[in-house]
């Protein structure tokens, strides 16, 4: 079932996690901050949202990386009732994309439904104080391929964020699979 993200609550302060990640290190969310700023990335591997945006994700996140932006991805999925969203099929889903940035599992759902994650893609994007200041899409392609002149929302939200600290006014919810919770929900 598709889901959106809820319009940006610009200044909301995220709780820590430590989090297990594909690479077999824990990761806290210290670990993975940026100095100039933070963009969190709920996903899994098998929603058609996710799998339509991967390459540009990787992408906008190597060049968000060398601007001093930290990324990480979190997968909050029931990987029993999902098994393609399992731990083996994460090191394979991050490793096939050549991701270079952790991928994290959310095992116990705390994180993401703390955090209010609503889909997958769901972006998070902080500034150096870790003030949230983005909560749009990566861009405008939705679930079918991008155009050479689809604008880079979440690259070019994050790029203002690391330049001045406060986000773009004007967002765009992403839309996704909504989060496949254990209870069912």
């Amino acid at each position: 079932m598709a889901a959106t993200t809820p319009i940006c609550d610009f200044g909301w302060k995220p709780t820590a996690f430590r989090l297990k990640a594909t690479d077999g290190r824990t990761y806290s969310l210290e670990d993975v901050r940026g100095p100039r700023g933070t963009l969190v990335a709920f996903i899994c591997n098998h929603c058609p949202y996710v799998k339509a945006v991967i390459e540009r994700l990787v992408r906008d996140a190597r060049q968000l990386q060398g601007r001093g932006i930290g990324v990480v991805a979190v997968m909050p999925n029931d990987p029993v009732r999902y098994p393609e969203d399992s731990f083996d099929n994460m090191k394979a889903f991050a490793e096939r994309h050549g991701f270079p940035f952790p991928y994290v599992i959310d095992e116990s759902q705390d994180v993401a439904r703390g955090w209010g994650a609503a889909c997958t893609p769901d972006f998070f994007g902080f500034n150096a104080a870790l003030e949230l200041q983005y909560r749009g899409r990566l861009d405008a392609s939705g679930k079918g391929p991008a155009g050479p002149d689809t604008r880079r929302e979440l690259f070019e939200a994050m790029v203002q964020i690391a330049e001045t600290g406060h986000g773009p006014a004007e967002q765009t919810p992403s839309i996704g699979c909504s989060i496949k919770w254990r209870d069912g929900d």
